[in-house]
C-alpha cells in the first residue's frame, strides 16, 4: 500500500471489474439465471451507492484508500458501506487515513495469508464526528501483534475493541468532528 495511483492504472483497474461483473451478469443469463443476473446487478448499485456516500464525506484521502485497497491488498477481501446519506465531514482526514493504512499493513501481516479473510468496514457518520466499525473474520496467527497496534493506537482516536479472538476482530473507531 502506498503506491501513486495514476489516471490510467485506476481506470485499467476499473475497466476490469466492470469487464468481470458485466461477464457474470452475461455468463447468468446465457444459463437462465434471471434472478441470479438481477441480484448481481442489485448488488452493483448497492455498491456503487457506497462508493457516492464515501466520496461525499469529503475525506479523500481515507476515500482513496478504500477504493483502492483490494487492487493493492490480495490478503483480505474489503467492503465497505457508509449508513447515512452525509455531506461533507470535518475530521482529521491524513490522520484518519495514516491510522486505517497502518491497521491494514498490521493485519495483512497478522493473518493467514491467501485464506477467506474479509474485513467489512462500516462508516456511521454524527453529528459530533464519525464512528467506523472494523469487522473482520479470518485466520489470525499473529493476535499479539494485532493486540499491540490496538493499544498504540492515535489518540485523538477512541478506539474500543468489541470481539477479538483466532479467527475474528470486531472494532469501534470514533473520531470527533474538527
Amino acid at each position: 500500500m502506498g503506491k501513486e495511483w495514476d489516471i490510467v492504472e485506476v481506470l485499467r483497474h476499473s475497466r476490469h471489474d466492470w469487464l468481470n461483473r458485466l461477464q457474470l451478469i452475461k455468463g447468468n443469463l446465457d444459463l437462465n439465471r434471471i434472478d441470479r443476473a438481477k441480484a448481481v446487478i442489485d448488488e452493483i448499485v448497492i455498491e456503487a451507492q457506497h462508493e457516492t456516500r464515501l466520496s461525499n464525506l469529503h475525506i479523500p484521502l481515507f476515500a482513496s484508500l478504500l477504493l483502492k485497497s483490494n487492487w493493492e491488498n490480495p490478503f483480505f477481501k474489503l467492503e465497505y458501506e457508509v449508513l447515512l446519506d452525509s455531506e461533507s465531514i470535518k475530521v482529521d482526514d491524513a490522520v484518519l487515513t495514516n491510522w486505517t493504512k497502518s491497521f491494514f499493513t498490521c493485519l495483512t501481516q497478522a493473518i493467514e495469508a491467501f485464506q477467506e479473510n474479509h474485513l467489512s468496514i462500516t462508516i456511521e457518520p454524527q453529528v459530533n464526528g464519525v464512528r467506523f466499525f472494523f469487522d473482520f473474520s479470518g485466520i489470525i496467527k499473529q493476535k499479539e501483534m494485532l493486540e499491540q497496534f490496538l493499544a498504540d493506537h492515535e489518540p485523538s482516536l477512541d478506539l474500543a475493541v468489541k470481539e477479538f479472538s483466532e479467527s475474528e476482530l470486531a472494532l469501534e473507531v470514533y473520531m470527533p468532528v474538527l
